[in-house]
């Protein structure tokens, strides 16, 4: 375990960006914390979270897949990728770092999504340990610890001191080149993160009962009269798969510049009326069968085909965000009441 004084951030940062780029939780004009590339003067948040997850530096929401281009009467293929650089990305909480493990899941399973593999082979993750959960935060129902997050190098703020442990080789590498950081006791957090958990429990969230959802639960789950009135005042609008940190669904579009051809991959939404529409038209016609499939993917399909671990960190932000606050909760508990 190391420590640094939180007056001496810059100095930390300053250092890691010396080695390769860094990215921090910084807030941006709107008042919202966004991971930012982190620049002299930039300020780290005080925010418990993000408005949008870490995911985005490892799955972004636009990205340019490949080109084609017409060469005398062939198509020749341009590449567009470039290999990333080393980033560190710090102030990582334990709900987005969880996300990480369920996105490689989806991505570095067979066939690899190589776009994906890259920049996670590239990254250094950093993670921030909680110190004043939100009322939304059910991340513990999900197995997460707040108060002591993984990563490759695990971080506390406490008495004006932030604490380092690294936890992998990348941790170790990293830490091996910030000689700023002082040795300290190896209990140095164990005070904050009893604190931490005794505020978890409290939470009105701390109970979630997730017993009625899991592997093996599609038949008795799929056809229950609930669906229509959670899904009745949806309104498709997507806003809580483009929060989410394990969301993972996306569209490929290509488009004509002249004589050449470029494919993106952007991220979609299972929420929307053309989501996988195909020419004998719509899978799931009505907003009751994307809303119905939206969360029985994440508390039923995903853990029946992932050693039962559920598709949801408990990081909160759909039920923050959504406009009509209809979210993961709400159906956990409507569909989680035992029927006659």
């Amino acid at each position: 375990m190391k420590q640094i004084a939180k007056t001496e951030l810059d100095t930390l940062f300053a250092a890691i960006t010396a080695e390769q780029k860094l990215y921090i939780p910084a807030d941006d004009s709107a008042g919202q914390a966004q991971f930012t590339l982190w620049r002299p003067g930039l300020a780290l948040s005080g925010r418990l979270n993000t408005a949008r997850s870490a995911k985005d530096l490892f799955f972004p929401q636009v990205e340019n897949l490949v080109g084609f281009r017409m060469h005398a009467g062939a198509i020749e293929r341009v590449e567009t990728r470039e290999e990333p650089e080393d980033f560190v990305i710090f102030g990582v909480r334990a709900c987005d770092c969880r996300s990480f493990s369920i996105l490689d899941r989806v991505f570095l399973s067979e066939p690899v999504d190589t776009f994906y593999q890259m920049r996670r082979a590239h990254a250094t993750v950093v993670t921030l340990a909680c110190t004043r959960p939100e009322e939304t935060c059910f991340c513990a129902a999900m197995g997460v610890d707040a108060a002591d997050p993984a990563g490759d190098v695990t971080c506390w703020l406490e008495d004006g001191t932030l604490l380092w442990r690294a936890n992998t080789e990348k941790g170790e590498a990293l830490t091996e080149k910030l000689p700023m950081l002082r040795p300290c006791p190896a209990d140095a957090a164990d005070a904050q993160q009893a604190r931490t958990r005794a505020l978890m429990q409290k939470l009105p969230l701390a109970k979630l009962d997730l017993s009625a959802f899991g592997a093996g639960k599609t038949r008795a789950l799929f056809d229950r009269p609930e669906w229509a009135s959670l899904s009745e005042a949806c309104l498709g609008c997507g806003t809580c798969t483009f929060v989410c940190p394990t969301c993972q669904c996306y569209d490929v579009e290509e488009f004509r510049d002249g004589s050449s051809v470029r494919r993106f991959r952007c991220w979609d939404s299972c929420m929307y009326s053309d989501f996988t529409k195909m020419s004998a038209g719509q899978p799931r016609p009505t907003q009751r069968e994307r809303f119905r499939q939206r969360f029985l993917h994440k508390l039923v399909y995903f853990p029946e085909n992932n050693d039962g671990v559920f598709g949801c960190v408990g990081c909160g932000r759909c039920l923050a965000k959504c406009p009509i606050h209809m979210n993961i909760v709400k159906v956990i508990k409507t569909l989680g009441v035992t029927h006659a």
